[in-house]
């Protein structure tokens, strides 16, 4: 089988690294992969082609600023993704993240609707069914029609007009009649909103993201990295995220969490960014971002406690992580991490409600409140959260997708 992957990234991001992994397993496997990402380094990976030049992402984006549309530039990369499907000529197509300014997305997916190329298709946002937003949060107008969008100066941006409405009906159009689509979503949350959009009648899977389990994220000795790192006695709460202080992400509750608290606990923040120069409590302790995944699961292991002050996650990536090294999670119900962590291995509290978030932390340490063992923790990822079990997942659904596209040929 001949599978071609999109995304806006290769290797890094949470995406990037799914697509890796699949397109590695695929090839595996015995089959055919193809990866055309978007943005990030050039890769030198036979199975990987950037289609998007550094200038064109620049030019769209500053283009989504302008006019308020986002999705209808990128014309030479867009070119080179649909030749090079032509060239390829796969047997499925495995769409991710194709916002991110570099694409022309409604000419892509014309295009696989007109050559009746079978899509697995994997939101791991809520982009394709509103009119720009990636979360939605508490707005409901998707479930109808976007319009007067409340967050226009939110990614991606627009500095003047709303054209919510025209970008909801362009992807609602061009959804229709594209039956050869089979959307997957990471988390049940996120499937039960896409069944309340335009995209009802789909058909669509629940496919939970996977991780490398064995060489990457297991448990180290948590102990012994805390004497050398110089933590040694100290109760360790760790916030995990690209860009820890972007609003969504929610870096500053962690701050104003770690206040309240003694010198007895420290708190480790990865993934602050140079530009962020906030004052830190003194028990605060921020590190940079890293793409060393081995250094990140260090710092799961040596952990007490894993804390997620998102506002909204489809599905939460660094909680299956830390749960892969043994370490529990609390933190804001953000949406899917209930369902990826539920109770016993996770615990939740209403989104900003940091009186609550307090007391489950203390109850935490002062064990008044039930939690699995570490050992247990460890246990429930490999059952459910491995890689090879989300490719085994994927390689049926595009086994299914390949033989629905013969089906229809042959009644044409």
């Amino acid at each position: 089988m001949k599978v071609l992957l999109v995304d806006v990234n290769f290797k890094n991001s949470s995406t990037g690294k799914i697509v890796k992994d699949l397109a590695d397993m695929l090839v595996g496997h015995g089959h055919e992969a193809l990866v055309c990402y978007g943005r990030g380094p050039e890769d030198q990976s036979t199975i990987a082609i950037r289609i998007s030049s550094l200038w064109e992402v620049c030019v769209h984006a500053i283009l989504t600023r302008l006019t308020g549309l986002t999705g209808f530039f990128s014309y030479f990369a867009t070119r080179r993704l649909i030749k090079t499907i032509e060239l390829f000529s796969p047997d499925v197509v495995h769409l991710h993240e194709l916002h991110g300014y570099y694409l022309n997305i409604g000419q892509v997916v014309r295009f696989l609707k007109k050559r009746s190329i079978p899509v697995v298709w994997t939101f791991h946002c809520e982009f394709m069914y509103t009119g720009k937003c990636g979360y939605a949060y508490e707005c409901d107008r998707w479930k109808t029609e976007c319009h007067s969008c409340p967050q226009l100066n939110a990614y991606p941006s627009s500095l003047f007009f709303d054209f919510t409405r025209y970008m909801f009906n362009d992807k609602k159009s061009m959804f229709y009649g594209f039956d050869l689509l089979h959307v997957v979503t990471p988390s049940s949350w996120l499937l039960d909103r896409v069944e309340l959009s335009f995209l009802s009648s789909t058909k669509k899977s629940v496919v939970y993201n996977g991780i490398d389990l064995d060489t990457v994220f297991y448990p180290r000795d948590g102990e012994l990295l805390r004497q050398q790192k110089g933590y040694g006695g100290k109760k360790v709460v760790l916030s995990i995220a690209p860009n820890i202080f972007d609003p969504r992400k929610g870096g500053i509750w962690v701050l104003e969490l770690a206040k309240r608290f003694s010198d007895e606990f420290i708190f480790i923040l990865v993934g602050v960014t140079n530009e962020v120069s906030i004052e830190l409590p003194a028990n605060v302790i921020a590190i940079g971002q890293t793409r060393n995944q081995h250094e990140l699961a260090d710092y799961y292991s040596m952990a007490d406690l894993f804390l997620l002050t998102s506002e909204k996650e489809t599905f939460s990536l660094v909680t299956v992580e830390s749960l892969a090294c043994g370490t529990p999670v609390v933190g804001f119900d953000a949406g899917a991490p209930t369902e990826v962590a539920p109770s016993g291995y996770g615990r939740f509290v209403n989104y900003s409600d940091l009186d609550a978030l307090e007391k489950l932390v203390r109850d935490f340490f002062d064990k008044s409140i039930f939690f699995n063992s570490r050992d247990d923790c460890r246990k429930f990822a490999v059952e459910r959260y491995s890689n090879i079990s989300m490719y085994k997942s994927y390689q049926n659904i595009y086994a299914h997708s390949a033989a629905s596209r013969a089906l229809t040929l042959r009644f044409e």
